[in-house]
């Protein structure tokens, strides 16, 4: 093309002209407009007195999703011009209709800002499929009448868009604080010490307190992804114990029902990689209840609920290998393999297929390959558990190979590449050739442009020192089970 994209314009880059899309916008994992994309709002003008007006209606209209654009392709710059937002991208961005221009009328420009970029990027990011319904975009409304869960919001946005200005390098190293940094830490220090006044005058917890610290988990991610979101997850869990909802109406039950689904879901695979038993086994999930249902719509990773469950087997197996007094029976070896078979047969087509589909069209292929990919994942780490067990070193590379496959080919689907960092993280741990582990790193710099995530700078580094350490001290290939565990931080690799 002769002219730069109007997407690099609009981020403030030099475009490399080369194509549509540019090769900018592409490793960005951003859509690449040629020319300024037309957009449909409501009313008659998108700025000044007119704004939000119809034909038919002499006022302001009062609906949200007309007379705010919630959508952003991307930050601003570093300064941050909090009076100007970005184009749409087309993803499902609109405000709940609950929320009035009166609610938003307080907030000043820069939390309007986040909770725009809140609402487009954060969302987006921590759902497998985005849409109207997603449960992250309803506790908007919730936000705007609890000031600790709109700041913990906010601190998310800010976190994100931080991140967004760093490299992969940068991002493993360190780089100058920029206005989003301080943003994000005001926003994190605000939400904190808004769930302290929260807890000292309360013993009945309220939806938005559960929430608040439900975030702070998702905001760990995008810090470091270790030492802090375990706290956060057990408090999360002793709050909803406690709590009883204030609230009425499907939408706030949606929404506990979603936060619970993705404690289960979080504490099933962050166990994987932590010390033994450092996780208290939640009460919250009833199994004979339709909480344990697959929607993929409201679940942050897509991770078939079978494969979670047989990791928790396999993890609890892992924990008492590791620390024998803390149960007087020993892991049965039949009993693991009985484990491992039946999730070798797991039948990922059948899975992607039964998804109910609530408001997207599913892709089938791609939410298989989702679906294979834990499932791989979840062969690699019970097969190592049971050779622990019988003391032997099973060869896995057929396995991790295919595992390998499955995630570049998962590159080409955005909504579910995000994803996979947990399977990525195994196939890495179990890669012996040079060639394997340097397209493991490249898949996680892809990762980390597509997500800004800095847990997975910290999975990079993890690997390559693992690495080291296989090639020089000759361990082995069952021992990374343990020794992720047994580092000084409890990660969060998901």
């Amino acid at each position: 093309m002769q002219e730069a994209c109007y997407t690099c314009r609009r981020r403030r880059i030099q475009c490399d002209r080369s194509q549509i899309p540019c090769r900018k916008c592409e490793n960005a994992g951003l859509k690449c407009f040629e020319k300024r994309p037309v957009r449909w709002v409501q009313g008659v003008a998108i700025r000044g007195g007119m704004r939000g007006r119809s034909l038919q209606d002499n006022r302001v209209s009062s609906t949200p999703v007309g007379a705010i654009d919630m959508t952003l392709d991307s930050p601003i710059d570093g300064r941050k011009d909090f009076t100007t937002l970005a184009e749409s991208t087309g993803q499902p961005a609109s405000i709940p209709a609950s929320i009035t221009d009166e609610s938003l009328a307080r907030l000043d420009p820069s939390a309007r800002y986040y909770l725009d970029y809140y609402n487009h990027r954060i969302c987006w990011l921590f759902i497998v499929y985005d849409s109207e319904k997603n449960p992250l975009r309803c506790l908007i409304p919730l936000a705007l009448r609890d000031q600790a869960l709109l700041d913990a919001m906010l601190a998310l946005a800010a976190r994100h868009s931080a991140n967004d200005e760093q490299s992969l390098v940068n991002g493993m190293g360190g780089s100058p604080a920029s206005t989003a940094d301080w943003d994000a830490l005001r926003f994190k220090y605000h939400a904190i010490q808004g769930l302290l006044r929260s807890i000292q005058t309360t013993h009945s917890y309220q939806d938005a307190t559960v929430a608040t610290v439900f975030l702070l988990v998702f905001l760990d991610l995008l810090e470091s992804g270790c030492d802090r979101w375990n706290y956060h997850l057990e408090g999360a869990k002793t709050l909803m114990a406690l709590s009883s909802s204030h609230d009425s109406g499907c939408t706030v039950e949606r929404v506990r029902k979603f936060i619970i689904k993705q404690i289960h879901l979080i504490e099933s695979l962050g166990a994987t990689f932590v010390r033994p038993d450092l996780l208290s086994k939640s009460p919250l999930i009833d199994e004979s209840s339709n909480l344990l249902e697959d929607v993929v719509e409201e679940s942050f990773l897509g991770c078939p609920e079978f494969i979670l469950t047989a990791l928790q087997f396999f993890s609890l197996q892992r924990d008492i290998i590791a620390n024998p007094f803390i149960s007087e029976q020993q892991p049965r070896p039949e009993a693991l393999a009985s484990v491992l078979e039946a999730v070798e047969d797991f039948d990922c087509r059948a899975w992607a297929s039964a998804l109910p589909q609530e408001s997207t069209v599913h892709d089938t292929n791609g939410l298989t390959k989702l679906a294979r990919a834990y499932q791989l994942g979840c062969i690699l780490y019970g097969r190592r558990i049971l050779d622990a067990v019988e003391h032997t070193q099973t060869g896995q590379d057929h396995t991790v190979s295919e595992l390998i496959n499955i995630i570049t080919e998962l590159l080409q689907h955005r909504d579910l590449f995000k994803c996979i960092l947990w399977p990525i993280t195994v196939a890495g741990l179990e890669c012996r050739g040079q060639q394997q582990r340097d397209l493991v790193l490249q898949v996680l710099n892809r990762f980390w442009q597509h997500t800004k995530c800095r847990n997975v700078p910290n999975a990079a580094r993890i690997l390559q020192n693992y690495w080291r350490r296989t090639d020089h001290d000759h361990i082995g290939p069952s021992d990374w089970i343990f020794d992720i565990g047994r580092s000084s931080y409890d990660w969060l690799l998901i």
